[in-house]
């Protein structure tokens, strides 16, 4: 416990700091937690960093998470999406040209991990640029995201019954769930009464559900990737708290989900 303590507590610093700074020391941060993101999802496949398919699987990731204005530096001639495709048709000819040595489910791996990680992380950094609002937007959601977390589990607790999805993650409850939207609900409104960041309280409620919601969707998502794998924790790069994608899961998720709906 204490050294779940301490990590959570000096890691929590970290972030804050980052957040607050903004920028390019930001954007930094990011791509670095990104690329750790990326390494944990190779390690549960078995995959070796510094092999054809590791190093392709981070190339491809950075590919999706650099800046926009970063890649605008890079190429001005093709969007990062016709990139990723040309890079996709490239794999699938790997395929052929060693013989299934590179396969077509690890083809697929690349892609997913790529987009999951990749544009879940640019999605945070381009939130963080957001004029005026970027900071205290990405508190925002980091709060619901918590107020969620921290809801579901004493309501999962106290009045936990029925779950959820066993099959995926046993402890989790439908109470559990609805007690963390509550819980999301209550703190984002008074985080909107004192930091008004939306033109209205309907766009501001609309967003807390959304992302109290998606953000225990993106909890699942990555506990299906550690059942499926057969790993507790994505990683122990923070002792007491498993991987970076164990703390990141919900906000890389949510991000895109509020990007692509138009809400941020």
């Amino acid at each position: 416990m204490k050294q779940r303590i301490i990590t959570g507590v000096i890691f929590g610093i970290v972030v804050l700091t980052m957040i607050i700074l903004g920028g390019t020391p930001f954007a930094i941060f990011i791509s670095l937690v990104a690329t750790v993101a990326m390494i944990e999802l190779l390690k549960m496949k078995k995959i070796q960093l510094f092999s054809l398919m590791g190093m392709i699987s981070l190339l491809s990731m950075w590919l999706l998470l650099v800046p926009t204005s970063w890649f605008a530096m890079i190429s001005s001639t093709f969007s990062r999406v016709e990139i990723f495709v040309f890079l996709i048709l490239i794999l699938l000819m790997l395929t052929v040209v060693t013989k299934n040595a590179f396969t077509f489910d690890e083809v697929g791996f690349v892609i997913l991990a790529s987009v999951y990680v990749g544009f879940g992380f640019h999605y945070l950094i381009m939130s963080r640029e957001i004029p005026e609002i970027g900071m205290m937007l990405v508190f925002f959601v980091m709060f619901l995201i918590w107020a969620t977390d921290s809801g579901a589990y004493f309501a999962g607790r106290t009045f936990g019954k029925h779950k959820l999805w066993p099959e995926i993650s046993p402890k989790k409850t439908i109470e559990g769930s609805i007690g963390g939207i509550v819980s999301a609900v209550v703190i984002g409104s008074i985080f909107y009464w004192l930091v008004p960041i939306f033109p209205s309280y309907a766009m501001a409620l609309t967003v807390m559900i959304v992302a109290s919601v998606f953000g225990q969707i993106g909890d699942l998502v990555e506990s299906a990737l550690k059942r499926h794998y057969a790993v507790k924790d994505s990683g122990n790069v923070l002792p007491g708290h498993g991987g970076v994608l164990d703390r990141f899961d919900s906000l890389i998720y949510v991000m895109p989900i509020l990007h692509l709906l138009q809400l941020i």
